[in-house]
């Protein structure tokens, strides 16, 4: 099968000395044609240095980069089909709406009519119909993150690349975009990989999720699978805001958190077991069944409150949707768990 983007044992390390620590540690994915991926992860965890590979503005120092069957490992930006839109939309300031998008057909030497007719479709593709004529000064934040996709889009890339697109835009714009990215996506079959720090982001626009940690994949998968499903402490922990608690599991699944037991949806052996707790799967109970809680702080945040509770666990991170019967500082109740939002991880 050939793949849009296929990293095989890819390792990289900076400078000349064989010596040096290895920044990425030998990754092999796949990346489906016409799917979005992204890669995600802590500062420092080698997933910019992943997209700029697939760039060709960093090359690795082991291992093979395939990308529609074909051997780029060795090749530069400009022999490889990829467009990449960076945090910062760098925007000629002196060139119009059209110029802008119009500028890398015109470098590749397409001709100035042609270059006109595929940078104004191109603008009615992502929602900039009749601003052809403005200057990026004129626009806003999401204007000028249009512009840039554009210019992206316009060389008809095999592969787009997102480097934290999102990150200057502010929450309501971001969702905005982030859904105009993933509809584009769908829309055109583009083959996007797309680098982000936000959980959130990744659940919303991924086909595929990649976890990096400290240069190797931690986990990948849907984002249901990864959500739902993680294979280890630290991917429970990086997705969502699960809080990992000690529990002991038996031969038969079963394990115990304390007063409350559950059965693992995962194999896991006999014996000491982590289980990741998201704050949405904690049901509070008035008459103190379950574990007992003893509430210490609260915050209303419009559409949700959010508990901490004392309990024989240690502190527990609860987000309750209930605006009604809401709880005062002091409150003793009892905490059990729903079916969602909880998973058990062996111990390490």
């Amino acid at each position: 099968m050939n793949y849009g983007v296929e990293f095989k044992n890819i390792t990289k390390r900076y400078g000349m000395d064989t010596h040096a620590p290895l920044v990425i540690k030998g990754v092999d994915f796949e990346i489906e044609k016409g799917s979005l991926t992204t890669i995600l992860g802590p500062s420092g965890c080698g997933k910019t240095t992943v997209l700029r590979m697939i760039a060709g503005l960093e090359m690795p120092t082991g291992g093979q980069i395939i990308m529609d069957g074909k051997d780029v490992t060795t090749l530069g930006p400009a022999d490889r089909n990829v467009s990449m839109m960076f945090q910062s939309y760098a925007l000629f300031p002196h060139m119009n709406v059209v110029e802008n998008v119009m500028y890398g057909l015109k470098m590749s030497g397409v001709d100035k009519s042609e270059a006109m007719r595929r940078a104004v479709d191109t603008l009615g593709n992502v929602g900039l119909v009749g601003y052809d004529e403005r200057l990026p000064s004129e626009l806003s934040g999401g204007q000028q993150q249009r512009v840039a996709l554009a210019r992206a889009l316009v060389l008809e890339p095999g592969v787009l690349l997102f480097d934290e697109p999102l990150s200057n835009l502010d929450a309501r714009l971001r969702r905005d975009m982030r859904e105009e990215i993933r509809s584009l996506q769908q829309r055109l079959h583009l083959t996007v990989a797309y680098v982000t720090h936000d959980q959130s982001e990744a659940l919303a626009v991924s086909d595929q999720i990649i976890v990096m940690n400290e240069g190797l994949i931690a986990q990948r998968g849907t984002p249901q699978d990864m959500y739902e499903r993680p294979g280890s402490e630290f991917v429970a922990g990086f997705m969502g805001e699960a809080m990992l608690f000690p529990g002991v599991a038996d031969a038969a699944g079963q394990v115990q958190l304390g007063p409350l037991s559950i059965t693992s949806r995962q194999a896991v052996g006999a014996g000491a077991v982590k289980v990741a707790v998201r704050p949405e799967a904690w049901h509070i109970h008035r008459d103190g069944t379950g574990l007992a809680a003893q509430l210490r702080k609260l915050a209303y945040l419009g559409s949700f409150f959010e508990y901490t509770f004392e309990t024989a666990l240690g502190p527990i991170f609860v987000v309750s949707p209930d605006l009604t019967d809401v709880l005062s500082v002091g409150a003793d109740v009892g905490l059990t768990l729903a079916d969602h939002g909880v998973s058990v991880v062996q111990a390490v």
